[in-house]
């Protein structure tokens, strides 16, 4: 698994510009990373792919 410093991280096109609460994602092979971007020294948490589409699928209601 990849160490959360050497993956590039994106956030939400819907983020505001202040940056306040959202979270930033980062997609390896293996698995999905999610993190504060309030608070980017906290660690991050990883979900795998399969995982991270049934909670897509289910934030967008299908």
């Amino acid at each position: 698994m990849s160490r959360t410093t050497d993956l590039v991280w994106f956030k939400s096109s819907y983020s505001s510009a202040q940056g306040d609460s959202c979270v930033e994602v980062a997609v390896t092979e293996q698995a999905v990373h999610v993190r504060d971007s309030k608070d980017v020294t906290r660690p991050a948490f990883a979900v795998g792919c399969d995982g991270w589409s049934r909670f897509v699928r289910y934030v967008a209601g299908e």
